[in-house]
């Protein structure tokens, strides 16, 4: 293949693949709006038809937003790529150093700071703007830089030992490179599943041992029935940030936590919390979390495999719009260009994703009632103000979690 080749067959990825979601939120909105003026059937007992409005205003403005990031996030990939963005900044960092491990390094660091600097209006209007406008965000402006300024300290602290170990491997293992790449990248996300709920978490959030009740009782009697053993039971300030409620099971190993929003147990009674519970414990027995981390790692061995390929030819930089050629630039636009080819996976895995929570819910339907389950759902969607309604092939790339009335007929079938 020649450089002009890969231009056009990035360029025709790139076009097709922006439309592509373009037509699919185009697909949701007409959808959404279509059944706005009727609950479905199989919720009109049970939220109102203000509650729908709002879920459906809250989605139409949602992705009216994502159609203008869409848009976005394609020129700035042209401006980074073929109008020779990445070429000027390694430009610049081999003006600021001449060793060839810290040019990769600054090049890639100015790459992602400059992406985050111009998307910050995009995260600030979804923040302060949508989010605020349907009465979910709870942050203050303040808060928000706080938790960036920690989210990029964090990302320095972690992520640069990780990118130096990285480079390191791909100019000393030879042509085996990836495969030990891959190694330490399993070993650094094991890692992290270690560090998160312990010191990473809390840095963000405040996590308080549930409190001796009822409620702690029950869960501790659903856990032992279960086998599931956690490192505690914690609430989490989620109101802090936004009133958005969920539950969760984090860490790996003895450092699993079973955590709580605040929003969620001031929402849901004691019956629907331990259902939710449940579900989440559904999860830990049918190995979904292990599965979906070797699921990652296999695609990620294999992604790296393609890496090691293109990184040898010239074409593939020449066609990007990058002269030049090195390791760190190969792992830079290889990782940014990825999303395009990959695009066509989405609906695979969101599918197998579904699966995850259907058999969830099967096992969360056994160990209490389905009924409770569907009763918690039924709320969580309504304070989330999620969409009842979504369009089918849309939901069948995005959504991770089945559709609302295909997920409440089956737990009615349990």
């Amino acid at each position: 293949m020649t450089a002009l080749q890969f231009s056009i067959t990035f360029i025709i990825a790139l076009t097709g693949t922006s439309a592509i979601r373009l037509w699919l939120a185009r697909r949701h909105l007409q959808n959404v709006a279509t059944h706005r003026t009727k609950v479905p059937d199989a919720f009109n007992h049970k939220i109102s038809l203000a509650d729908h409005q709002k879920a459906a205003d809250y989605t139409c403005a949602k992705v009216r937003f994502e159609m203008l990031s869409i848009l976005f996030d394609a020129l700035l990939l042209l401006g980074f790529t073929l109008a020779g963005g990445i070429q000027w900044l390694f430009d610049l960092s081999c003006k600021w150093s001449d060793l060839p491990m810290a040019q990769g390094i600054i090049t890639i660091f100015l790459v992602q700071m400059l992406s985050s600097l111009l998307e910050l209006p995009f995260s600030l209007y979804r923040t302060f703007i949508i989010e605020a406008r349907f009465g979910f965000n709870k942050m203050t402006l303040k808060l928000y830089l706080v938790d960036a300024l920690k989210s990029l300290l964090i990302g320095i602290a972690l992520g640069l030992p990780l990118l130096f170990g990285v480079l390191w491997l791909m100019e000393r293992m030879g042509s085996y490179w990836w495969l030990y790449v891959w190694l330490a990248w399993m070993v650094f996300n094991l890692l992290i599943l270690f560090l998160y709920p312990t010191f990473i978490a809390p840095l963000f959030n405040k996590f308080t041992p549930l409190e001796d009740g009822e409620i702690k009782t029950r869960i501790t009697t659903l856990l032992g029935k279960c086998g599931f053993t956690a490192n505690g039971l914690f609430v989490m300030d989620g109101s802090k940030r936004s009133s958005h409620g969920n539950a969760y099971f984090t860490g790996f190993g003895k450092s699993k936590r079973i955590v709580f929003f605040d929003t969620l147990l001031e929402r849901l009674n004691g019956n629907e919390i331990e259902a939710v519970l449940a579900h989440e414990l559904g999860h830990f027995k049918h190995h979904h979390v292990q599965k979906r981390i070797a699921a990652t790692f296999v695609m990620s061995l294999g992604f790296l495999w393609l890496l090691g390929q293109l990184m040898q030819t010239s074409w593939f930089y020449q066609g990007l719009g990058v002269s030049s050629q090195s390791t760190s630039l190969a792992l830079l636009l290889f990782f940014m260009t990825l999303p395009l080819f990959s695009f066509v996976l989405l609906p695979m895995l969101s599918a197998y994703s579904r699966k995850h929570e259907f058999e969830a819910d099967g096992y969360a339907a056994k160990q209490t009632h389905a009924t409770d389950l569907a009763s918690a759902l039924v709320k969580l969607y309504q304070d989330n103000a999620a969409t009842l309604t979504p369009d089918p092939l849309y939901s069948s790339f995005y959504d991770s979690h089945p559709p609302a009335a295909v997920r409440i007929a089956h737990l009615q079938q349990l």
